[in-house]
């Protein structure tokens, strides 16, 4: 077969919906190359007749097919091209973009293959297959001077090669189906709408988070950044998006986050070919200030469908027949189709119920039993009374997995049932290993002695569907996770409620102001944020809820931090009483978030009482009697009361040095305040030299880069301006 010339007419390629990325990669090679090309998506607008408008380029050029699984399924789109071509048989130029078995009667035609290569030896074959072998054998040197580089214009990557910035979860291995929706997803994204901004939305366990993963990886070679966001609880928004924006170089690490999304957005609007996913948002307003318009693509997963304001929806809704019978094959369940019928029937082709039945058939229970268990144990669930909403299948086949891994595996069940009344994100299992506290129960405890005891039951789990095991973390879906709660008898709630607690103490990450423990705090803050406050009855438990409003505060999200205070304070202060240290650090926590929002005599009133009560019960010199005699001198201060704060701090720093040392932190802490507020009252030069002097132990003892030590050196270098201009303090 002859070369083509450029000028003997246009390519037209033939695909399936499936193979968009792939068949957008090959257009775009070929123009580079400075052949003409058609493809449907570019070309054809809406009501063309899709036989003529191919015939009609079948005349002008020729026809290059990319053979796929997808291309040669039953009663797709390219079935009428192949009608028509079939007495064209001369002009067919295919090329496998996936292994394929090749239909007989198109046997005879020699195919290359693009997949399974790097992106210059997939478009030197490419080239050769469309120029013949008279054509040079090597082509020009990628990313050399192709007819649309020289335009400037960057084109598509490889489909399959994945963006430099990308942080998407595992793709589904086992994903089928949804062809029709991941192509009209394309689609919209594509058109070059003002704002490309795509919701997904439907019923809990459809499979929204699925298809947006799939979608992700399908077209990843159209993206040079591809970031995804859980988006459950909008108080976690701006720590994900400050983290991208570390990562592209928008803004340098330890930019506040709001700082940093307002960067972010700024630089995202400058690019192109970029995709960020957020995922399960409640409320879609919530994103308003999170969606930075321009040239990329958003997508939202959520069941709200209230989302027309902010993105173009899209229903996700159940499986065909068709597909969740692919979907049971695909999970390794071993069944007819006609079993399977029946099956995906009874539960309501609900993909997430399909996947976790498909995992229990594979362990080798048959259908009948299957069936004969769901319908069972669907009577006893539906009547616990569980609310409107929940698929009864869903319930009935978590109530079946439950009481198998009870038998099977009870760490498996404890570890499930805590993770229940956590928030549904990664849980970092394997860091809580050999640290459980005595107050766990006995199978949990067996299960988690060490990391590598905990493999075993991470692959319990993942084994039967039901969380996702991934770098030492385990994650419900959410729809499980609910349901899970809710089937929980009153005395499982009250001891899983207690592994709860006992996993979240063992995975504490130490101290929040400690920048090195940071990374596992993230890690946490869902958690700690989610967990019901009556749930936590030790003091370990108490403290790093507490800490996770702290490190909310430390990076300026105040308001979300005092909400969660007043929470902890309202739950725990009758349980405890007035005067149990819970309580009084739990006001102190409290006393600093209404001083971050402004209500510095709220802040001033909550920390006094807390001073006067240590005082009373444990006496002056008690650290615990120092530690809020040392807050308290920062709200007077904020209120107004310099000289009495300058008197208290001096006070406490003389105790805290002879208590504890001159180099304690909490010493230099006190110290640092006390420099503050001797420069308040007019001390300066007094202030100068407790700063430095300060500042030099603070290096020494915590380090240059500790957030206190930081604090004081910009304490010092506002001095020394004030002190270069003497009116810029006034």
């Amino acid at each position: 077969m002859g070369g083509i010339e450029a000028s003997d007419g246009a390519w037209f390629i033939s695909h399936a919906g499936a193979d968009r990325a792939w068949a957008e990669w090959v257009a775009w090679q070929l123009l580079d190359a400075g052949f003409q090309v058609e493809l449907d998506y570019w070309d054809w607008g809406a009501g063309d007749n899709f036989v003529l408008k191919m015939n009609a380029a079948l005349e002008r050029g020729r026809f290059l097919a990319l053979f796929s699984p997808a291309y040669f399924e039953p009663e797709r789109f390219t079935t009428p091209e192949w009608t028509a071509v079939m007495a064209m048989r001369e002009k067919i130029i295919p090329v496998r973009v996936a292994d394929t078995v090749t239909p007989a009667i198109l046997r005879p035609l020699i195919t290359r293959d693009l997949f399974d290569r790097d992106e210059d030896a997939a478009r030197q074959v490419l080239l050769q297959a469309v120029n013949g072998p008279s054509r040079p054998t090597t082509p020009p040197a990628f990313p050399g001077a192709g007819v649309l580089r020289q335009l400037g214009v960057s084109g598509p990557r490889l489909p399959g090669s994945l963006p430099r910035v990308w942080n998407l979860p595992p793709r589904n291995a086992s994903f089928t189906g949804r062809d029709t929706l991941l192509v009209q997803l394309r689609q919209t994204l594509a058109a070059g709408s003002r704002v490309a901004v795509q919701a997904l939305h439907g019923r809990g366990g459809v499979g929204k988070t699925q298809l947006a993963t799939e979608y992700a990886y399908r077209f990843a070679g159209e993206y040079e950044l591809a970031w995804w966001i859980p988006s459950e609880n909008p108080v976690l928004i701006p720590h994900q998006l400050a983290q991208l924006a570390t990562r592209i170089g928008a803004a340098p690490s330890g930019t506040t986050p709001a700082a940093a999304v307002d960067a972010l957005l700024g630089e995202l609007r400058t690019r192109s070919r970029w995709l960020l996913v957020f995922d399960n948002i409640e409320d879609p307003t919530d994103l308003s200030g999170y969606l930075p318009g321009g040239s990329g693509h958003v997508l939202i997963t959520s069941r709200n469908p209230n989302c027309r304001a902010h993105a173009i929806p899209l229903n996700v809704d159940v499986f065909t027949r068709a597909e969740s019978i692919a979907l049971l094959h695909a999970y390794g369940a071993v069944l007819d189709d006609g079993d399977a019928d029946h099956l995906a029937q009874s539960l309501d082709d609900l993909p997430l119920a399909l996947a976790q039945t498909a995992a229990v058939l594979a362990d080798g229970l048959s259908a009948a039993d299957l069936t004969a268990e769901l319908a069972k144990s669907t009577a006893a669930v539906l009547a616990q009374g569980h609310p409107p909403g929940y698929p009864g299948p869903l319930a009935a086949q978590i109530h079946l997995t439950t009481s198998r891994l009870q038998s099977d595996h009870p760490g498996a069940a404890a570890l499930l049932s805590a993770l229940a009344l956590l928030a549904p994100e990664p849980f970092p299992v394997t860091t809580c290993a050999g640290h459980l506290p005595d107050y766990a129960s006995t199978p949990l405890t067996d299960a988690l002695v060490t990391p590598l005891h905990a493999r075993p039951t991470l692959h319990a789990l993942t084994r039967h569907s039901v969380a996702r095991a991934q770098d030492g973390t385990l994650q419900l879906h959410r729809l499980t996770q609910t349901v899970l709660a809710d089937q929980l008898t009153p005395d499982q709630h009250q001891q899983a409620a207690r592994d709860a607690e006992a996993l979240l103490t063992a995975a504490a990450p130490g101290d929040v102001n400690e920048p090195l423990a940071w990374p596992a705090w993230r890690v946490l803050l869902p958690h700690l944020l989610t967990v019901d406050p009556a749930h936590i009855t030790t003091l370990a438990g108490r403290d790093v809820v507490r800490d996770a409003c702290w490190y909310l505060m430390d990076r300026g999200q105040a308001g979300p931090a005092r909400d969660r205070l007043q929470q902890l304070y309202d739950t725990w202060a009758p349980r405890l009483g007035p005067d149990h240290e819970g309580t009084l650090w739990t006001a102190h926590y409290l006393a600093r978030a209404h001083h971050d929002t402004q209500d510095h005599e709220r802040a001033r009133a909550l920390d006094e009482d807390a001073f006067q009560r240590r005082r009373r019960l444990l006496g002056e010199d008690h650290p615990e009697t120092l530690a809020a005699a040392s807050n308290l001198v920062v709200w007077l201060a904020a209120v107004g009361q310099l000289e009495e704060a300058r008197a208290l701090g001096e006070d406490t720093l003389a105790r805290r040095r002879r208590e504890l040392g001159e180099d304690h932190p909490d010493t230099l802490h006190t110290a640092s305040n006390l420099a503050v507020d001797l420069a308040a009252v007019g001390r300066t030069e007094e202030a100068r030299v407790l700063g430095e002097d300060t500042l030099a132990r603070q290096r020494r003892v915590l380090d240059e880069d500790h957030p206190h030590t930081l604090a004081t050196a910009g304490f010092l270098e506002e001095l020394d301006e004030e002190r270069e201009n003497p009116g810029l303090g006034e």
